[in-house]
């Protein structure tokens, strides 16, 4: 669609971030070409011009550029994980927590043409609750490397995601790069997602690691913001679920009622949990 707007800047340096009145961020822009301009916007400041790597790994873990395509994830850090679907007990490696990678780009049901222009920044900071790059991080425990005006700070990917379209940044703050612990990306982890239909949008999806503790267990999708949980049992599992179902709530649109998300999110995080080798 044609967006009406005054202006496009490409930022080539850190000093071209920022925003001048009525500009907005654009990363791939997937999203923002599929829906009208927001109220204000006049013009943009596209963060690719920035010539970031997407990608790279080293003795402390994993860095994954703001401006990381789909596609580049998936053939990046989704390769290292290991052959397509090889999670849980079947993924091996020194970076097998890197097995549901693809699995989570897949979840977002993308065609090749978008998944090769949308960005790993651009779906965590739209912080839609089917945003499947929220549930991949947060179960890695990665954290967000933010821009601000008088420098950075980093951010749980776990809380950098408040509610259904809301991010913890601040007018003008650029989510520069995740960073995912070298322990995670050693780690076992697990996929499950439903949907209405089979490539329908995700309703409920759960992640999760093997963690040093117990597992991680990762709701979202059927919430309006990533809730975790170190699982020691079946038991334990089920007091935080009945936690969600009554205290926070299972989010409900036209994807799935409130009560088949919390459902579908119960069964999957059982089978999450006896993959990653939970005590029953």
């Amino acid at each position: 669609m044609d967006l009406d707007i005054d202006t496009v800047r490409v930022a080539r340096t850190r000093a071209d971030c920022v925003l001048r009145p009525g500009e907005a961020f654009l990363g791939g822009g997937t999203f923002l070409y599929s829906e009208p301009v927001p109220a204000g916007v006049t013009g943009l400041v596209d963060l690719t011009g920035l010539g970031w790597e997407p990608w790279s790994v080293d003795g402390s873990g994993l860095r994954v550029a703001g401006t990381c395509t789909l596609a580049e994830l998936v053939s990046g850090p989704g390769a290292l994980g290991g052959a397509a679907g090889a999670t849980g007990a079947a993924a091996a490696g020194p970076y097998r927590g890197l097995g549901i990678v693809r699995e989570c780009v897949s979840a977002l049901s993308l065609s090749a043409k978008v998944a090769r222009t949308a960005t790993v920044g651009g779906n965590l900071a739209l912080a839609l609750p089917a945003g499947s790059m929220i549930g991949l991080f947060a179960a890695l425990g990665a954290r967000a490397v933010v821009w601000t005006g008088a420098g950075s700070r980093e951010v749980a990917v776990s809380d950098l995601v408040t509610g259904p379209g809301v991010v913890a940044l601040e007018p003008g703050e650029v989510l520069r790069e995740v960073r995912v612990p070298a322990a995670a990306i050693g780690q076992r982890t697990v996929f499950r997602r439903a949907s209405l239909t089979p490539t329908g949008r995700t309703a409920a999806m759960v992640t999760g690691r093997a963690g040093e503790r117990a597992p991680r267990i990762v709701v979202t999708a059927s919430v309006s913001a990533p809730h975790g949980l170190y699982a020691r049992d079946h038991d334990m599992l089920d007091r935080w679920l009945d936690w969600i179902g009554s205290t926070v709530g299972w989010f409900e649109d036209t994807h799935g009622t409130a009560d088949w998300r919390g459902a579908m999110t119960r069964r999957l995080a059982h089978e999450a949990l006896d993959e990653l080798g939970g005590a029953a």
